[in-house]
Formats: structure tokens, sequence, C-alpha cells
């Protein structure tokens, strides 16, 4: 299918628009009116884009701003799988973005829906459900942001774009790499038959086993080392004290990011 110039992957469909509230919040609106599954949002720019939490994220024109609608048809549970399954997709899409260049970034993905390089972040994902029902009807949102051009200052942590890096990149060239990746990942993904793949391919991309990260909830600092994630997807850290935890939510900060890399 092709559509606003772009490629598609079959069974997938897409809506551009120069400027909109977030791409998310456009994305759960549709679901909510009843949206089929399959539909990507790609804004130039975001008026009032956010990340985790509802914090506000800059989103000026030049970088990729884009929501996928889908209904998943499985539990709530197994479809927050996604958020680590979108991570994956957009490690490969940027890959894929700096194949034909001599810029060779240092990509990871830290937990649960960032995307890091040379421990800065170049993007994030944010995940949300459009009903808080936990039958199989409901949809959800994944939203995708990543620096092309330009990052955003002031964020109290440490950021990088595309651009930067040496790496050249269009927002519709980055929205086309960004669809087909998905696809194929959901593909493999066989509505969470097949997590454990997905697993080990985020593991494959995420920060080294052992890596030094601490976790804030709330006014609670935990500090350890990186052991990995479970089969449900947890965060698995090993403390100062030796003892391994299991984290289902938190903001993770690595090393890297600690000392403004």
């Amino acid at each position: 299918m092709r559509s606003a110039g772009l490629e598609l992957p079959p069974g997938f469909r897409l809506v551009h628009l120069d400027e909109i509230d977030s791409t998310n919040a456009e994305g759960l609106r549709r679901a909510f009116a009843g949206e089929a599954s399959g539909l990507w949002i790609w804004a130039g720019r975001q008026a009032a884009g956010r990340g985790r939490a509802g914090r506000p994220w800059t989103s000026e024109g030049g970088n990729l701003y884009a929501s996928l609608v889908l209904r998943p048809g499985v539990p709530l549970a197994i479809a927050a799988q996604l958020s680590l399954l979108a991570g994956v997709a957009a490690h490969d899409a940027i890959c894929a973005l700096a194949h034909d260049t001599d810029a060779r970034p240092d990509l990871q993905l830290k937990w649960p829906n960032d995307l890091l390089a040379g421990g800065m972040k170049l993007g994030g994902i944010l995940l949300e459900s459009a009903s808080a029902a936990s039958d199989q009807a409901f949809a959800v949102v994944i939203g995708i942001g990543v620096n092309l051009d330009h990052a955003p200052e002031n964020i109290g942590r440490p950021v990088t774009s595309l651009a930067r890096l040496g790496i050249s990149s269009s927002p519709a060239k980055a929205m086309a790499a960004l669809a087909w990746s998905m696809a194929e990942w959901l593909r493999h993904w066989e509505s969470g038959r097949a997590f454990p793949q997905i697993r080990e391919a985020w593991l494959a991309r995420a920060q080294a086993k052992g890596a030094a990260i601490s976790v804030r909830q709330g006014e609670s600092l935990i500090l350890g080392h990186f052991v990995g994630i479970d089969e449900a997807g947890a965060l698995l850290i090993q403390t100062e004290t030796g003892q391994q935890r299991r984290i289902t939510a938190g903001d993770v900060s690595v090393a890297a990011e600690a000392r403004g890399a």
C-alpha cells in the first residue's frame, strides 16, 4: 500500500498530519472511535508531545513522531510485550538508516522503552491502551519518537540525534524504515506466542550484562547491575547487597547517562 508517498507493508495504513497535539493522543481518539488495527499516525510536529509519566517532550519539525494503532486480540498483560517489541523494531530501523553511511552508532535499548546512542537518549517509546478492560477487544497505541535532525535541550539528561552521529535521514525515510521493521517483528511475535524470541532479540540489543544501573521508584533509589529481563519482560537487577530484584516499573538510568556521556 502506498500512503503519503510511502510504500507500506501489507495490512497497514498511514495518516500524515503537519501538526497534532501528539500522535498518541490522536491514536487514542481514533481507537476509541473504532479505528481498525494497523493505522500509523505520523506528524511533522507535536504541540503537546509527551513521554513516560506524562513528561513533556519537545517535538519540533525534522524528527520522527509516529504512533501505531493495534488491536492485538490478546490480554492486556501480553499486549504489554509490544513495548519491548517496538524497541527492537526501532533499533533495527535506525540500523537500516545507518547502513549506507560510514557511521556505526553505538545503539542500545534501555528498559523499558528508551533507545540510546553512546549512552545518550536518541528515542523513546510510549505504549498506551485505549481501554481499561482486560478482554481482547481493546486497542493499544505504540508511540515512537526518534531524534533525527536535532535533540531537545534542557531535559535533565544527555540526548543526541542521528545528525550528530553522522546519519542523515528525512522523517519520511525513517517512517518507512520503522513501518517495515515493525511489521516484520509483529509477524515474528505471533500474538505473544513467540515472545521468548522477542526477549532474546531485545537482550541482544540492550546494554551489556553487569552494566551499572539505577532504578528510581518514587523517593526510593535502587543501585545495582543489569542482569536482564525475565520471561514476562520485567527488569532484573542485582543490587549492591547481592540481592536480585524484579522491577516492573521505575525510571532506569545507566552509568553512561549518569556521567553525561
